[in-house]
Order: C-alpha cells, then structure tokens, then sequence
C-alpha cells in the first residue's frame, strides 16, 4: 500500500481562540511516590549528554520546565549545588 500526503495529512480541529497567545500548555502534575505536585510546561531538556547541566537547569525552572541532568555531576558537586539553588 502507497500512501500518499493526503492520507496520513494532520488536520487541525476548530478552536474559538483568537489568538496562539491564548493557548496554555501548562499542566499540573501529581507524583506517585511523594505525592507532590508540579505545574508547568511538560518540556524536558535532554537531548545530548551533557546538555543538562546545573546552570541549563535552574534557567529552565525560571520557564517552569524540567531539566534532565546528566549523570557526570559527582555526589559533592549535587550537594553544593542544591544547599545554594533555589531551584530545588
């Protein structure tokens, strides 16, 4: 089977908005295992290795989104920078 354009063609439903200013992505999130809540843009930064870094990390929460952290950070590198962050 061929499929062609109009076939596989996302089409957009009606909306009564005027603008894309009036669209919210925000969402609030209720987590299992500590039951605490989140709102924000559901955006993760983690598209390369070390793309998530501290610095990456606290400019995305100013956004309200979340950041992947990359796993090169040591034990004492995390706790110095969550006792000064008031990000976490």
């Amino acid at each position: 089977m061929k499929l062609d354009f109009k076939d596989v063609l996302i089409r957009p439903k009606r909306s009564s908005l005027a603008s894309r200013s009036q669209v919210s992505v925000e969402r609030t999130f209720t987590f299992k295992n500590s039951k605490r809540t989140w709102k924000g843009a559901p955006l993760v930064a983690a598209n390369m290795d070390t793309t998530g870094t501290f610095e990456v990390a606290e400019v995305l929460a100013r956004r309200e989104c979340i950041t992947a952290v990359h796993k090169h950070y040591t034990v004492e590198q995390w706790k110095a920078w969550a006792s000064r962050s008031r990000w976490r």
